[in-house]
């Protein structure tokens, strides 16, 4: 069997394994032990490439949020009027609502870190620059804040209701938010 020292892979397997762990278990769930089953590696891997679990949740967190950054980037970037920006937001709702529901757990579990420990709401905080400077570039500084927490809010809205709001709905909301007249 190959150890930590000739197998580099396993830290990469680590980490991709964590969030389904998380989504399944909740951070309250999660452990050495579970991560390292899921990703097929001993469980002294663990310890060997992380210093604690708090290390690897942080590297798993920080991959969704590129993740959700990466589809911002996808929807908005082909956008070159406020029309276009509009439209492109409403995609990107109705794309991460309709997602898989493990990142919306992922979400969820990251926010109440977030709240309780500064690791995580810094990451957070990295997270909203990132994602309101994707939005800056079609609308400016306040709408994009704005409308960054509509995005939050309507995907998560849509994600849990029973009967999840329309998209002329939505696009509605996102029109009255960056001042469409």
């Amino acid at each position: 069997m190959a150890t930590g020292h000739t197998d580099p892979r396993r830290r990469d397997r680590l980490i991709p394994g964590a969030p389904f762990v998380l989504s399944e278990e909740g951070v309250a769930g999660v452990s050495h032990r579970k991560i390292a089953a899921r990703a097929g590696v001993p469980l002294g891997s663990m310890t060997y490439h992380f210093t604690g679990i708090d290390e690897l949740l942080l590297e798993a967190f920080t991959g969704y949020a590129d993740h959700v950054v990466a589809v911002f980037e996808r929807h908005l970037a082909g956008a070159t009027t406020p029309e276009e920006a509009r439209e492109a937001v409403t995609d990107l709702v109705h794309t991460l609502s309709g997602g898989p529901r493990r990142d919306l757990i992922l979400v969820q579990e990251l926010y109440t870190l977030a709240a309780r420990r500064e690791p995580y709401r810094a990451l957070c905080a990295r997270w909203m620059r990132r994602s309101r400077a994707l939005l800056e570039a079609h609308f400016p500084p306040d709408t994009a804040r704005h409308l960054d927490a509509l995005i939050e809010g309507l995907t998560l809205h849509r994600a849990l209701d029973d009967d999840p709001p329309e998209r002329p709905v939505t696009r509605e909301a996102v029109g009255r938010v960056t001042g469409e007249q």
